[in-house]
């Protein structure tokens, strides 16, 4: 049974995921928020598997609480799902910063939804690849990528081998688990287990933060 926590300020978006999640088998709504420090502290109490974000709440936003949540000291940190617009790249951009595990379009479908969560709450790939690449290029546009990268927070790439680094850039361009492994004729499982030792030796919590750190070293470029 995945547990999810259901985190958004307006209360007919949360009310139709907490009634579609409950009524999916396999889920549970382990509670709901309507702001970012109801969240932190309800992650806290209720110890869901999942959290499903919003960015724009009143108060503390999405971001810090995400921040916040995956900070705490925890035997098991919830995976989290951040609700969003394609208008809000920024945000998004600092989400994946922080930790977050993938992104969920507000308009999606039932069935998308449930995958997203189940995806994340497997850990083994970011939901929709693609829409980490369309929204990290967009911030890399305006610079963001390039001042973060020289402020000195990025990682040296010189520890990862040449496979580990193909399998980041292409990771880092959207590709699937499953794409990547015919691209470079490998199983699904080695191109995990090369992205979890990136993860490792980068000091990396999420794949998400991988695709960020790809693009703020340069080894991908907006549109390359």
């Amino acid at each position: 049974m995945t547990r999810v926590l259901v985190v958004d300020d307006q209360f007919l978006i949360r009310a139709g995921l907490v009634g579609l999640l409950n009524a999916a088998p396999g889920f549970e709504v382990a509670g709901e928020a309507g702001d970012g420090d109801e969240a932190v502290r309800l992650a806290a109490e209720t110890r869901p598997d999942v959290v499903l974000m919003d960015i724009r709440m009143p108060g503390m936003n999405g971001i810090e609480a995400t921040e916040r949540i995956l900070a705490r000291p925890a035997d098991r940190l919830p995976r989290i799902l951040i609700l969003t617009t394609f208008d809000l790249d920024e945000y998004v951009y600092g989400a994946l910063r922080a930790g977050a595990s993938g992104f969920l379009l507000k308009d999606s479908g039932p069935e998308r939804l449930l995958a997203a969560v189940a995806a994340v709450q497997g850990g083994d790939a970011l939901f929709a690849p693609s829409v980490t690449r369309r929204l990290v290029e967009a911030f890399a546009r305006q610079g963001g990528a390039a001042a973060a990268a020289a402020d000195g927070a990025s990682p040296d790439l010189e520890v990862l081998t040449s496979r580990e680094v193909e399998v980041l850039k292409l990771t880092a361009r959207g590709l699937s688990n499953q794409e990547i492994a015919g691209r470079l004729y490998i199983s699904e499982a080695t191109v995990k287990t090369h992205l979890n030792r990136t993860m490792t030796k980068l000091d990396l919590g999420s794949r998400a933060q991988a695709v960020v750190v790809a693009y703020e070293t340069g080894l991908v470029t907006p549109g390359g």
